[in-house]
């Protein structure tokens, strides 16, 4: 590794960058600090010390690991999700920010800013395997679905590079706006939607011919970008005006903006499509989208300085890095609640039981709120339905499970409750009446 002594081009060149960037490479100036509340759910569990200057995060597609860019430090920290632990740090590259996983796990791909780089990472040794001249203050890395494409973002240059991950060599050049800065690749593999902070735009680049097809004018300064799962929806943030755009990829139109908090800069989008978290790097906080009414759902307190954000593929947990505090913050995430189960038949006087089957995080609340249990039956919060049935007839009701995360539960439920069958009537009591009788 070379040491720099004094100010070298590509470290003037950052600095002028880091201006414009805002919360992803610039060091923090005024803090601002926000009083925010918290759902029961979306709460920091853990917080996780990690070399100077984390900035962006990934998460292997097992769940297994999560690993950070250190900016500071110019190195990869390598984080076990099951202990959040550092396991492991990589110190290779200079100014490493953008990060990516393939989608078999193998490699991770992380960009070097100041090194004008994209360094390659084998999972299996945590080595670095290859380093890519890519040239432009690299910032960001997407990888395509099938893993054959690695897109990364020059904002110096005000272009996309395309890398082939079978040769880690660049295949070709796209140009798109001012400084674009992050970009996010659809589940179908078929756009990338790339942030141009400059621009006030983002740019949707066609992989099949490798050509920008439309620029969607957004709000001030967008840098990050976020896809839902279904390839509907992309969502961007904007610093310079606080916050986020939605656009409609059918159209290729922004379908509403809402605001957020302080310089709002990276998102990601749970597995389901349902929240959406948003780091606020002037707030140290994250905001939690509803996605269904994108409206902010809760604020969470997190670190100094939030700058990535990453799900877990289970979508329980939100790691989030802490730029100026060197940390990790890990959410536990809201997850809207579900029940299912269709009760069976009772019988007076018979001992009853039937379990719902409810999830969600934290733990849904079950509740009738229409119509009526059979007569002496209960239903529990935890969704079991017991006891002993006093009058037969047929019953209709309404459970519902609740947990305060995206919409609630509801499922109509029909019982059908039987008489006891008289053993002194029909054919066998009337034989036993005979017998008795002889």
């Amino acid at each position: 590794m070379i040491t720099i002594i004094g100010p070298s081009p590509s470290r003037v060149r950052l600095s002028r960058l880091s201006a414009a960037f805002g919360g992803t490479v610039l060091a923090a100036a005024t803090i601002l600090t926000t009083a925010v509340g918290s759902a029961a759910a979306d709460v920091v569990t853990d917080t996780i010390p990690v070399p100077e200057g984390p900035s962006e995060i990934a998460i292997t597609p097992d769940g297994a690991h999560a690993y950070v860019t250190q900016q500071h430090s110019d190195s990869v920290s390598v984080i076990a999700t099951a202990t959040n632990t550092v396991i492991d740090t990589i110190s290779w590259g200079d100014s490493p920010n953008g990060v990516a996983i393939t989608p078999d796990g193998a490699h991770v791909y992380y960009t070097n800013m100041i090194r004008d780089s994209v360094s390659v990472i084998d999972t299996s040794t945590n080595k670095v395997i290859a380093d890519v001249p890519v040239g432009g203050s690299p910032p960001a890395v997407a990888i395509t679905p099938n893993g054959a494409l690695a897109y990364v973002t020059n904002s110096s240059d005000d272009e996309v590079l395309v890398i082939d991950t079978a040769t880690n060599t660049v295949a070709t050049t796209v140009p798109v706006g001012q400084v674009p800065f992050e970009l996010a690749i659809t589940p179908d593999g078929a756009f990338a939607y790339v942030a141009n902070m400059v621009g006030d735009s983002v740019s949707v680049i066609d992989i099949a011919t490798n050509t920008v097809v439309t620029a969607v004018p957004v709000g001030d300064q967008p840098v990050g970008v976020a896809i839902t799962p279904d390839g509907a929806l992309a969502y961007v943030t904007h610093q310079g005006d606080d916050s986020v755009s939605v656009i409609d990829t059918s159209t290729n139109t922004v379908a509403t903006t809402f605001p957020v908090g302080g310089r709002p800069t990276s998102v990601a989008i749970t597995p389901d499509g349902a929240l959406a978290y948003i780091t606020n790097f002037d707030d140290e906080s994250v905001s939690v989208i509803d996605t269904s009414t994108n409206t902010v759902a809760t604020t969470i307190a997190v670190g100094d300085r939030p700058s990535g954000v990453a799900i877990t593929p289970n979508g329980t947990h939100a790691y989030v890095t802490n730029w100026f505090e060197n940390t990790v913050s890990v959410i536990e995430v809201g997850i809207p609640a579900s029940i299912t189960g269709a009760p069976a038949a009772g019988v007076v006087g018979e001992v009853y039981e039937h379990l719902f089957e409810v999830t969600g995080t934290p733990a849904p609340a079950v509740a009738v709120t229409a119509g009526d249990l059979p007569e002496g039956l209960t239903l529990s919060e935890q969704g079991v339905l017991s006891g002993s049935p006093t009058v037969a007839g047929t019953y209709e009701f309404t459970v519902t499970a609740s947990n305060g995360i995206g919409d609630d539960a509801v499922l109509e439920i029909t019982v059908d409750v039987t008489a006891q069958t008289d053993p002194g009537t029909g054919s066998l009591g009337s034989l036993l009446e005979s017998l008795a009788g002889s």
